[in-house]
Order: structure tokens, then C-alpha cells, then sequence
């Protein structure tokens, strides 16, 4: 039905069955000039609407109380996008959802940046209504990349990553991740037109913990879910040693018996040079060495000290030390477990045999003076026994005397005399 106006002069003309007459000019420059802005009260409701870039829009323009009212849809140029259920814009991206006298609900696909602003939706009362919902279309970045300054780091050192987010709105906000650890960068917004570009920077210091490990940029904005992008680290560090005994297996290096040692060494790029030597002394003729092992075939205390196994890279030089203690042949107590130790070069690290002897010392000193206390002990108990066994002997006047005396004191001895008389 068309809109009703006030009449003026001559009736108004009636249009056919099925067909709508078109609307007075007044009418049409009255209801392009009025903005009636939104609020309670109002016919008209429709929500504003937020689309990602290339997706579809849908714009729904509804009346709360209908009164068979005309609805139209205008664009941001105030060009009409539908009038009723009639498309006079030539853009076939518009397409009718429902149109009712209540509703007109109309979508807008592959939507760009220029379809973005505010479109009306109008009724055609007395007064004309009109209110606006807005388009805000979304961009995601168009492209993600990490750039990292050194394709091949050494441990210790300090590397610059940055990461790019380009062509998006709003402008997207970067966040930084090794492994499953967040980390903080700094970003910089540049922007182009209606477009934003980021780049974030993040400086990291490496270790050889880090080799293989992934570095993470996420990025966090409303047109897009999980957006990532990783780059892994390489890390060259120096070789780390360990030394470990074959033979024998956890037991006595005693006099006489064979000692095996092995040698491994780890590191980024593989160590390639490794070598035995004995610390503060030189390497014994009957040692044998052969690449990683060290192998003594008849141990002797001359024997004892420190044996280091080096390796080195194009990074550094590690090393770890084996402290060798040969035995008697008589001894059968298990010894400290071998302390193998890695440190780097020019450290050394030797047993303190001192520490040994002063615990050995503490010891014996110990069980002496328990034994002393313990000698004393019995022999202030033995005096005292004998002094009250010859109580009252020096004093009897006899020998009868005297054995009474000792057995049962002065008094006794009188009373046992009385009653024999």
C-alpha cells in the first residue's frame, strides 16, 4: 500500500488492483531529509552489522507495530537498494531475503571495503521514520611472515625476529611464543589509507636448549581465528662430555685389575676432535687409548689421579674429568662412586685426599676415647667391691673375728658371739 499523505485538493488518485501509484514528490524530498535518529519509541529497529571482507551481509530493517506502512532501504549515497519487494538499484550483489509488512530483510554478498557506512531503513508514516544501521567490514591480514636476522645462531648469542602482519583492519595485535612460552615484543603500526601493516619485533638470547625449538607468531583479530606462523631455531653450541666407567662395573678399581673408560661428547656441529690426558702429570706408558676409550690393563697406586677427556667443535672446547683411586687387592669395601665432572677449558677439578684422611682420623680418634671412658668405668666399679669385702677386717682382735666382720659388719659378728655363749 503507498504511503498516505494528507490530502490536499482532488482526491487522490487509487491505483489499480495489484499495483502501487508512486509516491508524491514532497513526500520522497520529506522523508530523504528527515533523520530520525534511534531511540525508544520508534517503529523501526534493525542492528548494526559487523562482516568480514568477501563474506555476506545481511541487513534486516523491521517494524514493531505494522500498519501496512511502505518499507524502504537506502544505501550510504541514499540511492534506494529496495522499495518494498522491488530492486531499483542495478547491483545483483542485493538480493531479497523476506519482505512482509513487518520486515525487510535484505543481503549484501562479497562484500568489500566500499560497501562499508551507514544505510537506512525508512517507513513511510505520518510523520516518515527512518533510522540507520551501519557496515563495518573486516579485514584480515593478507599475509603473515617471520623474518629472523640470523638463519644460524650460536649459544649465548642475541638474535632480532620480526614478524609482519600486512593489509588488515583493524590493525591486528601480534603475539610472540617458544614453545609452549609467551613471550613480549615490541609493535610498530603503520597505516595505509583505510589498511594497517605491524610489524613486531622480538630480541631473544639462545641457548642450546633452544636448538629445534619452534618460534611462534599468533596473530589475535576479529576477522580471523588461529592465524600463525613459525619459525625453528638452530643453535650451534659447544659439545658437552661425559665420561663413563665399562669396567669394572660399579666396583673396586683395585691393584691388579683392568679399568675401562669411555668418552662421549654431544654437540652442534658434532664434535670431530677428542682426546685423553692425565691432569698435573703425565699420561703412564701402559695406558691405552684408543679414539673414545681409555683402557689401563694392570692398575697400580701409580695410577691414581685425574684423567680428563677433551672434545671441541667449531663452536668451543668441553671437557670432563675421571678421579681413579686404585685399591689393595685386600680391600672389600665399596669405594665413593667415581665422580666424572664436565667443565670448560681450563678448569680444573682434582679429589681432595685430605678430606678422606681427616674423616678416617676423626673416626679412630672417637672409638679411643670411648675405650678410655669405658676403662675407667670398670675400674672405679672393681675398687669399690674390694674396699667393702675387707671392711672391718683390720679391726677384729682375731681371725674368726675378722672373717665375721667381713661377711656381716661389726654388729652382727657381736650378736652371734652372745648367742653361742
Amino acid at each position: 500500500m503507498a504511503a498516505r499523505a494528507q490530502p490536499r485538493g482532488p482526491a487522490p488518485r487509487r491505483a489499480p488492483p495489484g499495483r502501487l501509484l508512486p509516491l508524491p514528490p514532497l513526500l520522497l524530498l520529506l522523508s530523504a531529509a528527515a533523520v530520525i535518529p534511534r531511540g525508544d519509541g520508534q517503529n523501526l529497529v534493525t542492528e548494526d552489522v559487523t562482516v568480514v571482507e568477501g563474506d555476506v551481509a545481511t541487513i534486516s530493517c523491521r517494524v514493531k507495530n505494522s500498519d501496512d506502512s511502505v518499507i524502504q532501504l537506502l544505501n550510504p549515497n541514499r540511492q534506494t537498494i529496495y522499495f518494498r519487494d522491488f530492486r531499483p538499484l542495478k547491483d545483483s550483489r542485493f538480493q531479497l531475503v523476506n519482505f512482509s509488512n513487518s520486515e525487510l530483510r535484505v543481503s549484501l554478498t562479497n562484500v568489500s571495503i566500499s560497501d562499508e557506512g551507514r544505510y537506512f531503513c525508512q517507513l513511510y508514516t505520518d510523520p516518515p521514520q527512518e533510522i540507520y544501521t551501519t557496515i563495518t567490514v573486516l579485514v584480515p591480514p593478507r599475509n603473515l611472515v617471520i623474518d629472523i636476522q640470523k638463519e644460524i645462531a650460536v649459544e649465548g648469542e642475541e638474535i632480532e625476529l620480526n614478524c609482519t602482519a600486512m593489509a588488515s583492519r583493524p590493525a591486528t595485535t601480534i603475539r610472540w611464543f617458544k614453545g609452549n612460552k609467551e613471550l613480549t615484543g615490541k609493535s610498530e603500526v603503520e597505516q595505509w589509507s583505510d589498511m594497517y601493516t605491524v610489524t613486531s619485533q622480538l630480541l631473544l638470547k639462545v641457548g642450546r636448549e633452544d636448538d629445534g625449538v619452534p618460534v611462534i607468531c599468533l596473530v589475535d583479530h576479529p576477522a580471523v581465528k588461529d592465524l600463525q606462523t613459525q619459525r625453528y631455531l638452530e643453535v650451534m653450541y659447544k659439545p658437552q662430555v661425559r665420561v663413563s666407567q665399562n669396567y669394572p662395573v660399579q666396583g673396586l678399581t683395585r691393584e691388579g685389575e683392568p679399568l675401562e673408560l669411555t668418552c662421549a661428547a654431544f654437540g652442534k656441529p658434532q664434535p670431530t676432535d677428542m682426546r685423553w690426558l692425565r691432569v698435573d702429570d703425565e699420561m703412564p706408558q701402559h695406558v691405552v687409548v684408543s679414539g673414545s676409550n681409555l683402557l689401563i690393563s694392570n692398575l697400580n697406586k701409580t695410577d691414581n689421579g685425574t684423567y680428563r677427556c677433551e672434545a671441541s667443535n667449531a663452536v668451543g672446547k668441553s671437557h670432563a674429568d675421571y678421579m681413579l683411586f686404585v685399591y689393595d687387592t685386600t680391600a672389600t669395601t665399596e669405594p665413593a662412586v667415581h665422580d666424572s665432572r664436565a667443565g670448560e677449558e681450563g678448569s680444573i677439578r682434582s679429589v681432595d685426599h685430605a678430606v678422606v684422611g681427616g674423616v678416617v682420623a676423626v673416626v679412630v680418634f672417637a672409638m679411643l676415647c670411648l675405650l678410655i671412658i669405658l676403662g675407667r668405668y670398670f675400674a672405679r666399679h672393681k675398687g669399690t667391691y674390694f674396699t667393702h669385702e675387707a671392711k672391718g677386717a683390720d679391726d677384729a682382735a682375731d681371725a674368726d673375728t675378722a672373717i665375721i666382720n667381713a661377711e656381716g659388719g661389726q654388729n652382727n659378728s657381736e650378736e652371734k658371739k652372745e648367742y653361742f655363749i
